[in-house]
């Protein structure tokens, strides 16, 4: 067996290892940890193939940032673990059925001949000049920049909907006024008031 499908082989089982208990543990914050494993074993799986570009991507954005987003929104709640798994027992037959379903289908995709040696053959490789960032770069911006422009649009239209969402006005929540502020008098905001003076007491 040669080393790269050693390697291949180690990184498949880490990230299958890493994927399942992701959503079995019960610590959030454990499978947030064991998600960043995975991205990390797929970026390997990626590196095997010569996509050097996606693999530190992966890293990057998803283990750099997404991911940091995720412990840090994660730690941050106050979430009630007990509570969040009161109705898991309700749903658990519907999940079952599911899980059993998607794992038949998969079987189906992976046992209908479509995918083997001969009809997917490892990429050949390239020379130490080869750039996978401008091929992939010229790739995108000629036979998918309809798709790629799109996912820009999409995209955009998904951040301008977050933004409106955060700017919600709330009857319960109090809010400034800057433009009230600022033609705030004194006059009407101290009033001083004369007492008269009080008489002494005699011992």
């Amino acid at each position: 067996m040669a080393f790269l499908q050693i390697v291949f082989y180690v990184f498949s089982t880490v990230l299958v290892v890493s994927s399942t208990l992701v959503v079995t543990v019960r610590n959030p914050v454990r499978a947030a940890l064991f998600l960043v494993l995975a991205f990390f074993s797929a970026a390997c799986l990626w590196l095997t193939l010569e996509a050097e570009f996606l693999a530190i991507t992966l890293v990057l954005v998803y283990v750099g940032a997404v991911m940091v987003l995720f412990l840090f929104v994660i730690m941050m709640l106050d979430i009630d673990i007990a509570q969040m798994r009161a109705g898991f027992a309700n749903y658990l037959p519907l999940g079952l059925i599911v899980a059993i379903i998607m794992a038949g289908e998969l079987a189906l995709v992976m046992l209908s001949g479509e995918f083997g040696d001969v009809e997917l053959p490892r990429p050949s490789g390239h020379g130490a000049d080869y750039s996978n960032t401008a091929a992939l770069g010229k790739l995108v911006y000629t036979d998918y920049v309809y798709t790629f422009e799109l996912a820009a649009v999409i995209l955009l239209v998904a951040i301008i909907a977050a933004i409106s969402l955060t700017l919600r006005r709330r009857p319960e929540t109090r809010y400034q006024a800057p433009e009230e502020q600022v033609k705030v008098r004194k006059e009407d905001r101290i009033r001083i008031v004369k007492l008269p003076p009080r008489p002494e007491r005699r011992s």
